[in-house]
């Protein structure tokens, strides 16, 4: 008789315990996962995939308007919400029953139900009592919005996608990337927008002139882009929601959306009492095989609070099933990872900022190029595209890449693999372009920017 019901129990069906499990099953170990909320996690129901739909949807309002410079004639258009949301919704439904046709496939057990840990080999799931060897806990994040009056009148990123009604107004309160996808989801889909944030200037922790230049664009395009700035009451007033600025003024608008951060989904589910050792924030504290304080439990993804991506909770629940069951160890590689922010223009980066690399290395060569991108020779649009490289004066070694522009993201991504490659600045330079596109720039940039021309944002 097995000393356990399962090798390996899965508390949060999102991307990185479905990982883990179809992979740990793979390698011949008996695994049951459980989820009490979406079959996917956040990626797929409220993250990633309907945001991106959502900013497909957002760029028809900046296409029907270009499309004229190139001879089309196209009718007063109009935005049908409802239509969008329950295409979303239909398409996500495809996507969950997806994760739960890979899990039967593999021979996982899944349970649609809360769990809970009872001790460091228990797990209470739905009132019912299962035992594993070990626990892996992939419970993501949940949005938190600050303790302020009237802070049941916002709405986060979780009821965004869920709306009953477009907004013709909005107040989107945050400064990192989820606000900033949002507020230009909002405003192409028609919107009046006004972003807030607390600090001297958004996007914290990418590079500095790439938050700039985002800013500028964001209000080229009529965005009120407010720094400094945050909420201090809202009220409801019939139908509108009265907002109160801690300057003293106050604006009155439809939806007041909460981007403000996601903290690690680790409270109330029996980790403190088994023993497990949480950060201040609530992050489960694992070493780099991914095991906590209590050995039978380990924990990937959001709910530890490293790296917040899709691709990199993948990447750590395949290291754990290695680990466990494939006898393949060995640490998540975090330096050089690819992302893009969906803001409009997009966002794409990889490796150091300019500020890391000079904290890092010192002096650093800076090629920049800004520039209008074709399509919009013709369309008159006032829309410039940033690319910027960051390369080590004395190896050559290329530190950082990062654009703002459009397909953004399609575009550094394969640069990822081309600094994870160890690439040089030569190595761009003796790189031929393709012609006419806007990545070729980044093999054709020669000159140097000046030190004294660097400037850096709080």
């Amino acid at each position: 008789m097995a000393e356990f019901d399962y090798d390996m129990f899965v508390i949060g069906i999102g991307s990185g315990g479905v990982r883990a499990a179809r992979f740990a099953a793979n390698f011949g170990a008996k695994v049951g996962a459980a989820e009490d909320c979406y079959m996917g996690g956040t990626c797929v129901n409220v993250g990633c995939i309907p945001k991106k739909l959502f900013v497909y949807a957002s760029h028809f309002s900046h296409d029907f308007e270009d499309a004229a410079a190139y001879g089309w004639t196209v009718g007063e258009p109009q935005f049908d919400w409802k239509s969008l949301r329950d295409n979303k919704d239909t398409e996500i439904k495809r996507l969950n029953g997806i994760y739960e046709n890979m899990l039967a496939n593999a021979n996982v057990d899944v349970f649609n139900a809360r769990a809970t840990v009872v001790d460091p080999h228990t797990a209470d799931v739905g009132g019912q009592k299962v035992t594993a060897k070990y626990i892996l806990v992939a419970t993501g994040g949940w949005p938190v919005v600050p303790d302020i009056p009237g802070k049941e009148h916002a709405i986060t990123s979780n009821e965004f996608f869920h709306m009953e009604k477009w907004p013709e107004r909005a107040i989107v309160v945050g400064g990192g990337y989820i606000a900033v996808e949002l507020t230009g989801v909002l405003h192409g889909l028609g919107t009046k927008v006004t972003q807030l944030y607390r600090g001297l200037h958004f996007l914290r922790g990418f590079d500095d002139d790439v938050r700039y230049h985002l800013a500028d664009e964001m209000r080229k395009q009529g965005i009120d882009l407010r720094f400094n700035a945050n909420v201090a009451r809202i009220d409801k007033d019939g139908d509108e929601l009265v907002v109160d600025f801690e300057d003293g003024t106050q604006m009155r608008t439809d939806v007041v959306l909460y981007a403000t951060g996601r903290a690690p989904n680790s409270r109330g589910i029996g980790l403190e009492e088994a023993g497990v050792e949480l950060g201040k924030n609530g992050a489960i504290q694992v070493d780099e095989s991914f095991q906590t304080s209590v050995p039978s439990i380990y924990a990937i993804g959001d709910v530890i609070d490293r790296v917040q991506l899709t691709p990199v909770a993948l990447e750590e629940g395949m290291a754990v099933a290695n680990t466990l069951f494939n006898e393949k160890s060995g640490p998540v590689d975090y330096t050089n990872i690819p992302t893009a922010v969906f803001s409009q223009p997009n966002i794409g980066t990889v490796g150091l900022t300019e500020a890391q690399a000079r904290d890092k290395h010192g002096k650093v060569d800076i090629y920049i190029s800004d520039f209008k991108a074709l399509k919009h020779t013709l369309t008159g649009r006032d829309e410039r595209t940033l690319m910027k490289l960051i390369v080590h004066p004395e190896t050559d070694a290329v530190l950082g890449v990062h654009m703002v522009g459009p397909e953004a993201g399609e575009i550094i991504q394969g640069i990822g693999i081309a600094l994870k490659a160890g690439a040089t600045k030569a190595t761009f330079d003796a790189t031929i372009g393709i012609h006419p596109t806007s990545a070729e720039e980044f093999v054709t940039m020669r000159e140097k920017v000046p030190d004294e021309d660097r400037r850096a944002a709080e």
